[in-house]
């Protein structure tokens, strides 16, 4: 990712950038469940480099979007986000109609296993950790289908893994996901500026609305919220999707308007009036209660 950024900014004429790894929680630890690590608001695959940046140890902190909690962390800005990759979701191995009745389809994501028990409750979910080339090993190994985001494979390379794009309608994506976050301290004001003129407006836009849902129902990388935005002749339209973790209850929606924020708020209102907030409520509730 950082690369990819990199390469978009390589016509800047007046600065030069350094590459710098961190390895976040979510990185050390590949076993367990995303939703067992995660305390429902995000945070595993960002906070550490977050803490970096306010330290004064890296300029620039790159995200994927969809990692990125909805609520910024003080002391800290978002740039316009620059141009969006695809952000589907791809099944690789199978098509989804193709799948034999009781495939083993694996995923990490308590999003894609709603979902693909909404759609296929007859597949068998396993749960994946890892990154893209150890999840996609699996299906020499047991699996029938693992789930990705495409934009994953395609900055790897791998665009021949991919069997069916899953179509947003249908499985909408994490809000945000094939975006880059850029992050910066709020005091380097001359940095944000060069970095917002790098930006695509309307891929920022439209992960502005997503993310605004997102925020707005309170959701995070543990919950089953999908969500997919686009812009046509200057028209926002975006689409949600909420989906207990059995997959057997889902509200969807969809807006329109010209305000990302508000898109956004307009949706998870209704959402709601659908029921989004018992099926949230209950995939918050303790265990056990």
């Amino acid at each position: 990712m950082v690369r990819e950024l990199i390469d978009h900014l390589g016509s800047c004429p007046v600065i030069r950038f350094k590459a710098r790894s961190v390895m976040t929680d979510g990185d050390k630890d590949r076993k367990t469940s995303l939703r067992e690590l995660s305390d429902g608001e995000g945070g595993l695959f960002t906070t550490r480099l977050e803490q970096e940046l306010l330290a004064g140890r890296v300029d620039i902190a790159v995200h994927s979007l969809k990692d990125l909690p909805t609520a910024l962390s003080d002391g800290l800005a978002l740039a316009v986000t620059p141009p969006r990759a695809d952000p589907l979701d791809a099944l690789c191995g199978s098509t989804l109609a193709g799948l034999r009745p009781g495939a083993r389809v694996g995923t990490g994501s308590a999003r894609r296993i709603a979902q693909l028990k909404a759609l296929r409750p007859d597949v068998e979910v396993v749960p994946v950790r890892g990154n893209v080339p150890t999840r996609l090993a699996k299906l020499k190994t047991g699996l029938d289908a693992v789930v990705l985001a495409a934009s994953g494979l395609r900055r790897l390379g791998l665009d021949d893994t991919v069997t069916e794009l899953l179509d947003p309608a249908v499985f909408p994506p994490s809000p945000g996901q094939g975006a880059l976050a850029v992050q910066v301290r709020a005091s380097d004001r001359e940095l944000l500026e060069m970095l917002n003129s790098f930006g695509d407006a309307d891929a920022d836009a439209a992960v502005r609305a997503e993310r605004a849902l997102l925020g707005d129902l309170h959701g995070g990388c543990s919950v089953p919220v999908g969500a997919h935005a686009t812009w046509s002749n200057g028209v926002l339209t975006l689409s949600a999707q909420v989906t207990s973790l059995d997959g057997r209850q889902q509200v969807t929606g969809t807006v329109t308007g010209t305000d990302p924020e508000m898109a956004g708020a307009n949706l998870a209102d209704l959402l709601r009036s659908k029921g989004a907030d018992a099926i949230l409520d209950e995939i918050r509730a303790p265990a056990g209660r």
